[in-house]
């Protein structure tokens, strides 16, 4: 199966590993799913703030 990576550094999409990790993020399942990279951790920040926010109270 082939990972997808979005390369924090470039903007691009790599298919498999062909960066340095620490410029990587991912895996993704599809090439779409890294183009959207940033918004999905966006996405996923948030929900881990809010439930650390939760948790806090």
């Amino acid at each position: 199966m082939t990972e997808w990576y979005y390369n924090i550094r470039t903007g691009e999409v790599e298919e498999g590993k062909q960066s340095l990790a620490s410029e990587l993020d991912g895996p993704f399942k599809t090439r779409e799913d890294a183009a959207r990279a940033p918004e999905i951790i966006a996405e996923r920040a948030r929900k881990w703030a809010e439930e650390d926010a939760a948790n806090d109270r």
